[in-house]
């Protein structure tokens, strides 16, 4: 069955040293949706040459690759900016490993299109392969996060299969440097909030993949928990100076407050 083409919704999906699993994940993105646009973040793993050759063979897949690595948020600006050239108002992000359901596209996409000022946001359904740790430790980030938003109604601040408004994203990140890492799920989630995107989410399945399975992570525990402490501290400082201006829109039932 061919996949009718989306004018505005697009899948992005950034990838760094994935190994194979990239190809799965990638066809997998297609059966559910096109188009489909793959940020190579500089990966030394062979793979952008194997997603070129995808891409030469299927018009609803394109592939852009960054001459060196520069995280997670930079990629996926990467993209946002290629599909607003390209007339998108809606992007999907993904992760390239694997870890996230394929076959969640369609319903968050339509999701989306019925809420379109809106970001959906995957809440997390782990199974029995998800690390203790890791799961035990994104409820500190969800903590804060609920904070800092005031109780906008954001579920999980770290999963990163989401759909995004993507003037509203782009415009977010172009003032200012930070959201370019590991940082980017969080941040991407506060700041949207802060300036009157609604969260609306949605439950979807993730699987840690081990290494037999061709899983990889680029986590790194004290690395990472720093990177999102100081996250957490400069939002902390824009969530006090934007606290009066929060307290009215949630008063009056304003976005990102409303129903």
């Amino acid at each position: 069955m061919t996949l009718p083409v989306s004018a505005t919704h697009v899948v992005v999906i950034p990838s760094y040293d994935t190994g194979p699993k990239v190809y799965e994940t990638v066809h997998a993105a297609r059966a559910q949706w096109q188009p489909v646009f793959v940020v190579v973040d500089g990966s030394r793993d062979g793979t952008a040459e194997g997603l070129h050759a995808m891409a030469a063979g299927d018009p609803g897949l394109r592939v852009w690759v960054l001459p060196h690595n520069q995280g997670k948020g930079a990629a996926v600006l990467h993209g946002l900016q290629h599909a607003q050239a390209a007339g998108f108002s809606h992007a999907l992000t993904m992760d390239a490993d694997g870890q996230h359901a394929s076959e969640c596209i369609g319903e968050f996409m339509q999701a989306s299109r019925q809420r379109p000022e809106a970001m959906i946001l995957g809440r997390p359904v782990f199974d029995a392969s998800a690390p203790l740790l890791r799961v035990r430790g994104r409820r500190v980030s969800n903590w804060w996060t609920n904070l800092e938003t005031l109780g906008a109604g954001v579920d999980d601040s770290l999963f990163g299969f989401r759909v995004y408004p993507i003037a509203d994203l782009l415009t977010v990140m172009q003032q200012q440097r930070w959201m370019r890492r590991f940082d980017f799920d969080t941040e991407a989630v506060v700041r949207l909030a802060w300036r009157g995107v609604k969260p609306i989410n949605r439950d979807a399945p993730v699987r840690y993949l081990s290494a037999e399975e061709g899983g990889v992570s680029h986590f790194r525990y004290v690395r990472d928990n720093a990177l999102l402490t100081w996250m957490h501290t400069r939002l902390m400082i824009g969530f006090v100076l934007r606290l009066p201006m929060l307290v009215w829109r949630r008063m009056r039932g304003l976005p990102p407050f409303q129903p």
